[in-house]
């Protein structure tokens, strides 16, 4: 889009303006007569290209000023340069005015341009390189042909002795920092100076202050020093002009991850600034604009390789522990034991914290999603437990009550999913709440508006709030396997109880017991078939694990025994809680129907006894255990929400 503005003439006098490369000069020829002028002719630098309009058509003007044109309201002048000036006011266009018969102009009105060349440019084409100019640089669009620039929330710790995270302060201690943040380039060319009463200025609005940052380095050749320039209660900031070809290097942090008020888009603008008056704001003639989008936090589901398995140690969970070390070493991924004095006594580590990434085509790394349950991640040793370049976002509600349903075993993704000729390639979330109609608990307004400002995992509600602790992990989770479709999702099921090789008459003939089972095997069909619309999946698509649950006081379900659906994926490798079976042969019954039922798709069943240690407490495998995944290999740009 070509940019215009005006310039006014007058007779008699000499007018000096500033032209930007790009952009279009008018001035009105007519109004700036003087009386008795009837025709005018033009002469203008070599640098400068001029055109006569009338009535809508443009003629080109020679430089020699022979030629002459009719004054009337509709003539004007466009004025265009193709290269920056190499001094200050060097270009000049020159019209005078004739009497009706006059050989001699009667006078002159003078207009002296400096020509410079003001470009803002970022990484527009997402490449990892700031390229210069970009046309769609001030937008923003998804897709794999989209455009637009990418900021990561500077929420790691590069620094670690520094008591919060990178985005929360105005300083920078590292060049690590600065590699979280995104390049900005300001290039200019023209004269030595510019004329007086100009002067360049970086700006943010106001309701983007306290979503980015941006920082300048000063004296790059003598003791670096990285200053703050805007965010925060900056909101602008006058650039020095060096002259000639210059570029100007900035780094801009993202502060905050979109949310319900927040879209994730910021913008920063460059301007020039043109002197009237004493008294008079400095007006704008020029204006450049860069968009960025701050880069989701993205969940990662089960089927993704995992980097490191993090558990609690407890007095009272050495055997469970000794378990978990001997699983992972059957896998290339390392342990992390969490021990006492930092988790607080907490064993719930999965319930605490969820693991995602955020990334952009220059960097990505790690981040953590605090649950703003009890005992807050904030306050352990962050650095010691996750290691360096770790990021940290937590929510918080304000007046809402905390519940059960916002400890993050509350929290699953599904794989990649096509729905309906809807593609998710980085999967969808699954958040367990209650029934819509039951006013019973939900996950913070706060969390779920975080999740859904994400976009890229669009997610989808269960129905979670029938269990005592009411997490959707106690009846669902995704295993990887081979194929086009490769995952199966693995529910729990009091239809696996039964068949021809299992057959548990003594639970069974509890005419109460059986009774509870069979409301909750119906809540567990409801999410088996919002699962099935909003995942796209067939009943081929579902493995029924068994399980049995009983009601507590609250007429809420508990497992009766361990719930094998809770459990620890690690590639190939299960971690499934031991269900102690009626024993058959000698072998559990429940263990052999699980085998039959994973190993034949290539996985490994171990199962890990963790009854005293975590199911007595409600909880299993999955809730004593994180881990932290590769992040998917498909770019979160690419897709469309």
């Amino acid at each position: 889009m070509v940019r215009e503005r005006t310039v006014r003439l007058l007779y008699g006098s000499r007018v000096e303006a500033v032209y930007v490369l790009g952009t279009q000069l008018w001035t009105d020829v007519y109004s700036a007569a003087p009386a008795g002028a009837k025709t005018f002719s033009l002469k203008h630098s070599e640098g400068v290209k001029v055109e006569v309009v009338r009535d809508g058509e443009a003629e080109e003007v020679v430089t020699n000023g022979k030629q002459r044109w009719a004054l009337s309201p509709s003539t004007t002048l466009r004025l265009s340069m193709a290269q920056a000036s190499t001094e200050a006011s060097s270009d000049k266009v020159t019209v005078s005015y004739y009497e009706e018969e006059g050989s001699a102009p009667i006078d002159q009105a003078g207009l002296f341009l400096t020509a410079i060349e003001i470009s803002l440019d970022v990484d527009a084409d997402r490449d990892g390189e700031v390229e210069k100019n970009n046309p769609k640089k001030a937008s923003w669009t998804w897709g794999p042909d989209g455009q637009g620039a990418i900021l990561l929330v500077n929420c790691d710790r590069d620094t670690p002795w520094l008591p919060t995270e990178d985005c929360n302060d105005e300083k920078v201690y590292s060049k690590e920092d600065l590699k979280d943040m995104s390049q900005m380039i300001l290039r200019t060319k023209g004269p030595d100076r510019l004329p007086a009463g100009y002067e360049i200025v970086l700006y943010i609005s106001m309701s983007d202050s306290d979503k980015v940052g941006v920082f300048y380095v000063e004296n790059p050749f003598f003791g670096q020093r990285y200053i703050h320039i805007l965010g925060r209660q900056k909101l602008f900031h006058v650039v020095k002009y060096t002259g000639g070809s210059a570029e100007l290097l900035f780094f801009v942090e993202g502060l905050r991850f979109p949310d319900e008020s927040f879209s994730g888009l910021v913008s920063i603008h460059v301007s020039l600034l043109e002197y009237m008056a004493e008294g008079i704001p400095l007006t704008p003639i020029f204006t450049d604009t860069v968009t960025f989008r701050i880069a989701p936090w993205i969940m990662t589901p089960n089927i993704l390789p995992p980097v490191t398995v993090f558990v609690c140690c407890m007095k009272d969970n050495y055997l469970f522990l000794k378990e978990v070390k001997n699983l992972v070493e059957k896998t290339n991924c390392e342990l992390k034991v969490c021990f006492q004095y930092m988790n607080r006594g907490d064993r719930w580590i999965q319930d605490e914290i969820e693991f995602g990434y955020i990334e952009a085509p220059h960097k990505g790394f790690p981040v953590v999603l605090d649950s703003p349950r009890d005992g807050n991640l904030k306050d352990f040793p962050i650095k010691q437990l996750l290691g360096p370049d770790f990021g940290y976002v937590t929510r918080e509600p304000l007046f809402e009550k905390v519940t059960s349903l916002d400890s993050f075993g509350n929290l699953e993704v599904s794989p990649p999913v096509t729905v309906n000729g809807k593609a998710y390639p980085l999967g969808r979330i699954l958040i367990g709440s209650s029934f819509p109609l039951s006013g019973g608990r939900r996950m913070t307004k706060v969390v779920r508006d975080f999740l859904q400002a994400q976009q890229v995992q669009a997610p989808v509600e269960l129905y979670s709030d029938w269990l005592t602790v009411g997490h959707v992990d106690e009846f669902m989770t995704f295993v990887p396997i081979p194929g086009k479709k490769e995952f199966r999702l693995l529910m729990a099921s009091l239809g696996g109880m039964s068949g021809k090789r299992i057959t548990i008459n003594k639970i069974l003939s509890n005419e109460s017991l059986s009774q509870e089972n069979q409301y909750f095997q119906r809540c567990l069909d409801w999410n088996r078939d919002i699962l099935k619309k909003e995942l796209a999946l067939t009943e081929r698509d579902i493995i029924d694990l068994p399980a049995l649950f009983k009601m507590d006081e609250d007429r809420q379900a508990r497992a009766f025994f361990p719930n094998m659906v809770n459990m620890i994926v690690l590639d190939k490798e299960l971690g499934i809680p031991k269900p102690f079976g009626p024993q058959v042969e000698e072998e559990c019954c429940l263990e052999t129907h699980v085998r039959s039922l994973l190993e034949p798709l290539g996985l490994a069943c171990t199962f890990i006894d963790d009854i005293s240690a975590y199911h007595k407490f409600l909880g299993e495998v999955h809730c004593g255990t994180n881990v932290r995944r590769k992040p998917f290999t498909f770019k979160w740009w690419h897709m469309v929400p």
